[in-house]
């Protein structure tokens, strides 16, 4: 299979799971805003990693309710998309927009020293 039908797998499901964790009836999923950043599906489209990030809520609560709740994702994902097998689906919390947010933290504190009039001069003369 063409790795950008793939691409556009992973897009869509990533798109779908986005929509479809909005109606999950489990607390634990429905108050910890979940978001959907990365899907990455295997070739022969069995297995599909799906990477999140939840903003509220106890993260081993909601990798609980993620991991109870797979087998309704994946019915609601097969009836959305039209695939002849929809992947099992197995989850992995992303750390990248925490990482992300304390990398931007780090340079808002980085303080510059204001130049004196000894480099400026020493610039001028070469």
């Amino acid at each position: 299979m063409a790795n950008y039908r793939r691409g556009r797998i992973n897009d869509e499901m990533q798109k779908e799971l986005a929509l479809v964790l909005r109606e999950v009836k489990d607390p634990r999923v429905r108050d910890a805003f979940i978001s959907v950043t990365a899907v990455d599906v295997t070739p022969d489209l069995k297995y599909a990693k799906v990477y999140y990030s939840a903003m509220m809520g106890d993260k081993k609560e909601v990798a609980k309710g993620l991991k109870s709740s797979a087998g309704y994702l994946r019915r609601q994902l097969a009836q959305r998309m039209n695939l002849r097998m929809t992947p099992e689906l197995s989850f992995y919390e992303d750390h990248s927009i925490a990482h992300g947010a304390h990398i931007s933290k780090l340079l808002e504190s980085i303080e510059f020293a204001p130049e004196t009039e000894d480099t400026s001069a020493e610039d001028s003369n070469e």
